[in-house]
């Protein structure tokens, strides 16, 4: 299973799109300073997923989501669920 995430930052009041086989150890990275993007918003909280299959259906999801360049669109997505 592939998941693509969104994560928020309250601290730079920001959302981060990704993907991974792990959710969970993702965030724990993201939360440790480990990814060089997501250093300075620590501490980043899961606000929004969605599962896939397989990676590609996972990535293309990730760069859709991305593509719309929208924080209305994310916003939208998480008030969906």
């Amino acid at each position: 299973m592939y998941f693509i995430y969104i994560i928020y930052s309250h601290r730079r009041d920001r959302y981060y799109v990704g993907y991974t086989s792990d959710i969970i150890s993702r965030i724990a990275k993201h939360n440790s300073a480990a990814t060089i993007s997501t250093k300075s918003g620590i501490p980043w909280e899961l606000v929004y997923s969605e599962q896939y299959v397989t990676k590609t259906e996972a990535l293309k999801r990730e760069k859709a989501i991305k593509k719309m360049k929208s924080r209305k669109y994310i916003e939208y997505l998480i008030k969906k669920g």
